[in-house]
């Protein structure tokens, strides 16, 4: 016996299918207290199997089990473990395909995108915030009679506080690709890109105890994501030591690379950092960038001196195409000659270029890096 569309028992449904080797029919025995989170989180009782959520949903087994694994879950065989929502979710999710407005391929990336996004924001949740807070207020008390309220209380106000982020982000993603010059720019973009990376980080954590190369880490990565937001350029990701950003122009990732150079040089429980970064076409994929351009810029990140500021020749061109930076101290002499002999003020630039010696980069040929800093 199985479930309807709308949730009636029929005795006339086919039977569901066995499952598959590896899979489990039932689940582990729950502790009670996890499975009231879990209704009170989902807003809703465990009540179909896979098999029974596909056919409420209108879809087949095969693309359930595409867009589920696609967002993180594991194969439950066909234990009776999902809600109502799951089979909406699968219903909007196959309701975007049959009319049209997605590819299934697209339907499963977006599944995907979705999923690794909210996995990552969920478990820090847990492990940084919602742990702390469970933490019994008075002797005597347990977790178990401290967390259900808790999070009955801060469900929906962190709720409607996700969707406001996001539809922020949204907002802000569109305004950018409604500005593309062509219908490729959307795509593959010409942007800056750059790699911050710590200096002797692997020596640190053979000395560091683990909770504080944890308080390192996260002191980094808030440090690094604070003034990339603030000086308008865009996180990519975080890699522990390292941090990948990237900026529309050239001028905005040379302010924050050295605005995190400034910063954690006058930190004195930061070790140095370096920064590499390159400009040209980047190909965008579910939040993250590729192709040679960001591994041009990791390359860079490698050889740059400790507290400098390596960039790639398109990056020196860029920033003086926009008179950020002059080609030469000679050129910026000249300019500023002539500009006092016609009583005018002299150009204004920002930063400062050094061209070095070309050297060959693994698997990218010779390059000529150029250091930046700050003029005057």
């Amino acid at each position: 016996m199985t479930v309807d569309d709308t949730g009636s028992d029929s005795a006339a449904e086919p039977p569901e299918p066995p499952s598959r080797a590896g899979e489990v029919d039932e689940e582990p025995e729950k502790d009670p207290l996890a499975l009231r989170l879990e209704g009170l989180i989902l807003g809703a009782d465990r009540r179909y199997t896979p098999f029974q959520a596909a056919r409420s949903a209108g879809v087949s087994m095969e693309l359930a089990s595409r867009f589920w694994r696609a967002m993180g879950f594991p194969d439950i065989g066909q234990a009776k473990a999902l809600t109502e929502a799951d089979v909406l979710a699968l219903r909007r999710l196959a309701g975007l395909v049959e009319a049209g407005l997605l590819s299934e391929a697209m339907a499963v990336q977006v599944a995907r995108s979705t999923g690794q996004t909210t996995a990552r924001l969920a478990e820090w949740q847990i492990d940084s915030f919602l742990e702390g807070l469970t933490e019994p207020p008075e002797p005597g008390m347990t977790r178990t009679e401290v967390t259900y309220p808790l999070i009955e209380l801060l469900l929906p106000e962190l709720e409607e506080f996700l969707v406001y982020v996001w539809r922020r982000q949204l907002a802000a993603a569109t305004g950018r690709v409604v500005q593309a010059a062509d219908d490729e720019e959307m795509v593959d973009r010409r942007l800056a890109v750059g790699f911050a990376d710590l200096v002797g980080f692997t020596r640190l954590t053979r000395r560091m105890e683990e909770e504080e190369l944890g308080e390192l880490v996260e002191a980094f990565e808030t440090t690094a994501a604070d003034l990339v937001a603030a000086h308008g350029g865009r996180l990519i990701k975080t890699l522990g030591d390292e941090v990948l950003y990237a900026a529309d122009d050239a001028g905005t990732a040379a302010e924050i690379a050295l605005r995190l150079i400034e910063t954690m040089a006058n930190d004195d429980t930061m070790p140095e950092l370096r920064v590499g970064i390159a400009f040209g076409t980047v190909t965008t994929r579910m939040g993250d960038v590729f192709g040679t351009t960001v591994n041009l810029a990791s390359r860079l990140t490698s050889i740059a001196p400790r507290d400098a500021v390596l960039v790639d020749g398109a990056f020196a061109v860029e920033l003086t195409r926009t008179g950020d930076a002059p080609a030469s101290e000679a050129e910026a002499a000249e300019a500023a000659a002539a500009a006092e002999k016609e009583g005018e003020e002299p150009p204004s630039y920002r930063f400062a270029l050094q061209p070095m010696w070309q050297r060959p980069v693994r698997g990218l040929g010779v390059v000529e890096p150029w250091t930046l800093a700050r003029r005057g």
